[in-house]
């Protein structure tokens, strides 16, 4: 049995959660910790390297997680013997439950990386206005396949872009703090229309929402390995849910063994 009062951080969590509606960016900080993995070297992985000033805390693709950070640290003061990569998962898995996601597995025993020598260089997560190709760069890299690529990429069904951020704008479905299939229906039954965000970047619009999909997502349509994989889960949110929640805990725990599960 862990040490950690997990119930109490998990009621802190959602107190966080009902007052400032943060549950995307939360998992986003967790997502960007882990998705640094190299599973050849063994190198990046979840270790709360974007806690320093410098190092992947400057990345571009990083921009705004400073935001989930310091919604974090009040809470995470309470609870000092949790590492920063312990803790950020756990946030991030009460959020995506907490907006109506399934419950994933956590597992705690981390370690965090000791100094800002420790990041990884730049260019291990993904960009937006890329395709198929560069995802299967990403992804394969940490040791993911085809099924684990398009069940993470079903993340986008809440939160929102901001052109001050990625360059990109909008929010990927109509409701981006609930937690479901709809990003996988709204792939398939929007029209996509080409268009070019405040910040020049390019993107796909949908005019009557005010939604938008980037390259990366409509490669879940196009690419013929990808393409039924993201259709099953636009027709069946179980199945999405379920394979999700396998995804996002092997995310969670890139790089590391003996992890111990807790009950939450």
């Amino acid at each position: 049995m862990s040490s950690v009062d997990y119930a109490a951080i998990k009621q802190d969590v959602l107190a966080l959660l009902k007052e400032k509606n943060c549950g995307p960016i939360l998992i986003r900080l967790s997502w960007h910790d882990a998705g640094t993995f190299d599973v050849k070297d063994k190198s990046g992985g979840p270790r709360g390297a974007m806690r320093f000033e410098t190092g992947e805390s400057c990345w571009g693709a990083n921009a705004g997680l400073d935001i989930a950070r310091n919604l974090l640290k009040p809470i995470h003061e309470k609870y000092p013997a949790v590492p920063h990569a312990d803790f950020w998962a756990f946030a991030a898995v009460v959020a995506v439950e907490f907006m109506g996601g399934p419950h994933v597995t956590f597992r705690e025993g981390r370690k965090d990386a000791a100094d800002a020598s420790h990041c990884v260089s730049d260019g291990r997560l993904p960009d937006g206005d890329k395709g198929a190709d560069h995802i299967r760069n990403i992804f394969y890299r940490m040791g993911f396949d085809d099924k684990d690529i398009v069940a993470l990429s079903g993340a986008h069904t809440v939160g929102r872009c901001r052109p001050e951020r990625s360059g990109f704008e909008g929010p990927w479905t109509a409701e981006p703090f609930v937690f479901d299939n709809s990003y996988y229906k709204d792939l398939f039954n929007k029209e996509w229309k080409p268009a070019t965000s405040s910040k020049g970047c390019p993107q796909f619009n949908h005019s009557e929402t005010g939604t938008m999909m980037l390259s990366t997502d409509l490669a879940l349509t196009t690419d013929a390995a990808f393409s039924p994989l993201a259709k099953q889960y636009s027709e069946n949110q179980e199945a999405f849910f379920k394979d999700f929640a396998t995804a996002f805990q092997k995310l969670q725990e890139l790089g590391w063994t003996n992890l111990t599960e807790v009950q939450w």
